[in-house]
């Protein structure tokens, strides 16, 4: 294709730039200094540093709508690049409503991948394309990888395609062809990864199609090898809007670099403090060297926050302070002082869903002279998706409506009806469907003719179809590996069934057994989407979730009785999701639970990233706490429920961050014994020792446990909440004796209370810890 006519493309501008020279400009009446600063720099490169809140969507349209009316540019002059569709509709249509009238010559308005596919379209033969092109969607692309994994006689279950197309996509957002992988990356896939990405590029061609990352690939490739068209493209961008800079990654980068790289009529709009997806190619680097990208660049920062009170700013900023890699703002507002942000201390995670569930229903009517909220008003926000079991299972047995955004509910997840579909076939082999989900999943080599073979014999003979498949194998009617599997399911059925009476096996055990067994287990530790992990961690969530029912029966049973009584009716809903789908969102009421060390911050996260995870722990920690309104609550649980064991917790690095004055402690008294993190082994009474310590909890749903601490101590484990403790029960160990704990180290018992000690310890103070977890080994030096 030749390069295309200027005129042709870019015909159809509704808005001469004469007709709207002599325009008024109220729209800049409407903005606060920094904003009306940002929007009238309309020459040389210009970084919004726009914080949480802040107005950087008003700013950036109304930047748009200056450059059209004092006719910089014409509409489709303007190239302005979002990540969402729905971000370019809202600005589109913003920019229409602050101009009286529709925009329709902005046809260079949109997400960086629709941008690129009008570009590649016009110049597709320049890689190897027709115009007509097609995109594959994940599926095509995980089907045509399989095709070439197979082609090169590589066992796909030690290599799944999923991984491999992971590693294409990571390689595709750093910009590299199959000619410019860098050789650190030989090794990656077991050293086949390049050799196959190049096969993948080339079948693309010959199908002449492309996958997403390619989009942008594609049309960097062609503006490094062709200038001619390049320099047309930065002709006729006269200005370059791009919004979330600091969510880009090198690909897209690149791309904007090479585009302004002329006239460097380049704003970006981001703020590096919300800068949390690292995991999928984003690079904070980008937004964080944009000066010495762009030398001469104008920053303006966006401090002045129309969300949330002051206190929930400054308790925002606290922790935020800690990140080395930023470019530093603060936030501040005009509004009221407001509730201080909450912070509580729980037994167990059972107990901060319970307590969660009682205070939405508190400040739903007004507590503490606080106005009603609606439960559209509030949100919970966690770090894992697994913490959402918790909170779903409480909500749906008090009848508290919610709605999970981002995902579908805990029970509803592809991994969850998978396992319990396993436990549904060994607690009643009889149940077809359940048979029919996990026969084949994993792959067994059982595909829908075997199955079909499993359905005809158990019709004829009048049987399920786990006995149908029984007698298709004893008739030799299904031969080679799909037999063979088959054969090694059903005896396992048979046996997980046997097990299931045996009064010496926990049922907790038995489901671990038969997601091991089956191979459920491994394969999604051999999946290496970026999905696996978190599909892992819930597989535990459930299992942990079976210690309240007493046999895997009467957990099948609740799962189904909740599920069915949950309406999908219409009406105020508390809204329960991730912190990374929070980004964008507010709310009046913000609840934030599970914030402590390993789950927040993410131990994965600081495993495999080390001081860069953890700053982008942290950066999701202001993400969080800035999506409140007025009321922010911040919670943790001293101990936590792994495989039926328990393991205690410490609470999170970043509420030692948090500054005291804006914080208001509603820790049960004697909850923890006080003095630990690092405000505790710094001699100095932090913000943990003051959760630990505090002898004031005002909160309604405090008072309603005080009244039931006499049935119930909130301080009391899970399975011994339902009879009276006897304070002074005999105790194995005595007072005074020195002790250890994994996590604490050495200490003297200085309190006992049934199973529970009040232990000194030498670095971190005084706690109150289950007598399980401490060990008195002979070898203790006194």
């Amino acid at each position: 294709m030749s390069q295309f006519d200027e005129q042709d493309a870019f015909e159809g501008a509704s808005l001469s730039a004469r007709a709207m020279a002599a325009r008024p400009a109220p729209y800049l009446d409407d903005l606060n200094p920094a904003q009306r600063e940002a929007v009238e720099a309309l020459d040389g490169p210009v970084l919004m540093l726009a914080g949480a809140g802040t107005g950087k969507t008003k700013a950036l349209t109304s930047r748009i709508v200056h450059l059209l009316n004092t006719g910089r540019a014409h509409p489709n002059e303007i190239l302005s690049v979002t990540f969402t569709n729905k971000a370019a509709r809202e600005m589109k249509d913003r920019v229409g409503l602050l101009l009286g009238q529709s925009v329709d010559g902005m046809r260079w308005m949109g997400t960086f991948h629709s941008v690129c596919v009008k570009l590649l379209r016009r110049h597709a033969e320049l890689v190897g394309l027709k115009s007509n092109f097609t995109i594959l969607d994940t599926d095509d692309q995980i089907r045509l990888l399989k095709q070439l994994i197979s082609a090169n006689n590589i066992d796909d279950k030690r290599w799944p395609a999923r991984m491999l197309a992971g590693i294409i996509d990571q390689w595709k957002n750093r910009a590299w062809t199959p000619e410019t992988v860098p050789a650190s990356e030989a090794g990656a896939y077991n050293n086949r990864g390049m050799e196959l990405y190049a096969q993948y590029q080339t079948r693309l061609r010959e199908l002449n199609a492309t996958d997403f990352g390619d989009l942008l690939l594609h049309v960097v490739t062609i503006f490094q090898k062709h200038d001619d068209i390049l320099e047309q493209y930065r002709r006729w961008f006269k200005y370059i809007l791009v919004d979330e800079y600091q969510d880009t990654n090198v690909a897209q980068y690149l791309w904007l670099r090479l585009l302004a790289g002329g006239h460097k009529n380049i704003c970006c709009v981001g703020d590096d403090d919300q800068s949390i997806y690292g995991w999928r190619g984003a690079e904070v680097g980008n937004i964080l060297r944009f000066e010495k990208d762009f030398p001469g660049a104008k920053v303006v920062k966006l401090e002045q926050n129309y969300r949330s009170t002051p206190h929930i700013l400054a308790a925002a900023s606290g922790v935020i302070s800690g990140n080395e890699g930023r470019l530093g703002k603060t936030l501040w507002t005009v509004a009221e002082d407001g509730e201080k942000v909450r912070l509580i201390g729980h037994w167990d995670g059972e107990e901060e869903a319970r307590w969660i569930g009682e205070e939405i229903e508190s400040i739903q009517g007004g507590s503490r002279g606080m106005r009603p909220f609606s439960l559209d008003d509030m949100a919970i926000l966690v770090r894992a998706s697994h913490q959402m079991r918790a909170f779903e299972d409480r909500f749906l047995t008090i009848g508290l409506p919610y709605r999970v955004i981002g995902g579908p509910r805990f029970y509803e997840r592809l991994e969850i009806r998978d396992a319990m579909a396993y436990f549904r076939v060994v607690t009643s082999p009889s149940d077809d469907l359940a048979f029919e989900r996990i026969v084949n999943t994993p792959k067994r080599g059982l595909g829908d003719k075997a199955q079909q073979k499993i359905r005809a014999a158990a019709r004829e003979n009048g049987v399920p179809m786990v006995e149908g498949a029984r007698i298709l194998l004893q008739d030799k009617g299904l031969t080679g590996k799909g037999a063979a599997e088959l054969s090694r399911l059903i005896d396992g059925i048979d046996r997980w069934g046997r097990m299931a009476g045996d009064a010496g096996l926990s049922h907790m055990e038995l489901a671990e057994i038969i997601l091991d067994d089956s191979g459920y287990t491994a394969m999604w530790q051999n999946d290496k989407t970026p999905e696996a992990p978190g599909r892992l961690e819930n597989l535990k969530e459930l299992v942990k979730a079976l210690e309240q029912f007493e046999n895997l029966q009467g957990f099948l049973e609740h799962v189904s009785l909740i599920m069915d009584n949950e309406s999908d009716a219409g009406g105020a809903k508390v809204s329960i999701m991730t912190l990374h789908a929070a980004k964008g969102l507010e709310f009046p009421a913000v609840f934030l639970p599970g914030w402590e060390d390993g789950l927040f911050p993410s131990q994965r996260s600081m495993d495999e990233s080390g001081l860069k995870g953890l700053e982008e722990e942290r950066r999701l920690a202001y993400v969080g706490i800035t999506r409140a309104e007025e009321l922010c609550t911040i919670s943790f649980a001293g101990n936590r429920r792994v495989f039926g064991q328990w393991q205690s917790a410490l609470p999170s690095r970043f509420i030692d961050e948090l500054p005291e004055d804006h914080v208001e402690v509603l820790t049960p008294p004697g909850l923890y014994g006080g003095g630990y993190g690092a405000a505790g082994m710094g001699g100095n009474a932090g913000i943990e020792t003051r959760a630990a310590e505090a002898n004031v909890y005002n909160s309604p749903g405090w008072k309603r446990l005080q009244s039931r601490a006499a049935t119930r101590p909130v301080s009391q484990p899970q399975e011994k909440r339902n009879t009276v403790i006897d304070l002074q029960a005999t105790s194995s160990h005595t007072m005074g004796e020195r002790v250890f704990h994994q996590k604490f180290g050495y200490g003297i018992i200085v309190g006992i209370e049934g199973d529970k000690l009040e232990i000194a310890f030498e670095k971190a103070g005084v706690k109150k810890v289950v007598a399980r977890f401490i060990t008195t080994p002979d070898d203790i030096p006194f």
